[in-house]
């Protein structure tokens, strides 16, 4: 694929927008390179139990580096045609991502700066980014709401204790790219105070919610 960058950050960064000039201009190429970039990231980067590994360079599974997936996946799948004939390789990803996420949920609600390393710090954008995806996936039909429901209301509940009246957050992991080992991810910034990205991804799990209690 030109231009990428072997991040798992491309599920959000490129796969997104293909669907949705696919939607605007009613063209069938975009979705289907949407569903070719998919499975071109997820043999970089798709481990056996369903999370992903931020690069190839090693096994480790940063936090937003799996909250990219799950949003971007929602995003897409939003976009995508019902009677598309591969989007079902895109829902099957996208639910059985969802799946194993909902282990490493840690029992304040959220999820953490390395998914399967709870001595890492809880992260604010992955929580937000993942919460995210579970409420669209609820919406829009693609997931129990009876399993997913309990799993995102723990989450809101933890992501409210840590955005305040101000805009000031509490723990977004600094900007990332490839990390060479898990010891590097354990050591990335959490920002404490206002930050763009991780603003951005609380606005959007706020409006999901709202259009969610909405809706139910």
């Amino acid at each position: 694929m030109p231009f990428h960058n072997e991040m798992s950050d491309a599920f959000f960064m490129g796969i997104p927008i293909l669907a949705e000039v696919g939607q605007l201009t009613a063209n069938p190429k975009y979705f289907d390179m949407a569903l070719r970039h998919m499975k071109f990231m997820q043999n970089l980067c798709l481990r056996p139990d369903n999370i992903y590994r931020h690069s190839p360079l090693n096994e480790v599974a940063w936090g937003r580096g799996n909250g990219f997936p799950a949003l971007g996946l929602a995003l897409s799948l939003s976009a995508m045609p019902a009677d598309h004939p591969d989007r079902a390789d895109m829902l099957h990803a996208f639910r059985n991502h969802l799946e194993a996420l909902t282990q490493h949920q840690d029992p304040t609600g959220m999820w953490h700066q390395v998914i399967d390393h709870p001595e890492s710090y809880r992260e604010l954008t992955a929580t937000s980014m993942i919460t995210f995806a579970m409420l669209r996936g609820m919406r829009s039909g693609w997931l129990d709401r009876d399993i997913y429901e309990p799993v995102a209301d723990r989450a809101w509940e933890a992501l409210k204790t840590r955005i305040a009246p101000s805009g000031e957050l509490v723990d977004v992991c600094t900007g990332t790219g490839k990390q060479k080992t898990l010891r590097d991810y354990f050591d990335r910034t959490a920002i404490l105070g206002h930050d763009d990205r991780g603003g951005a991804m609380a606005l959007m799990v706020s409006t999901e919610m709202a259009y969610w209690r909405r809706e139910r």
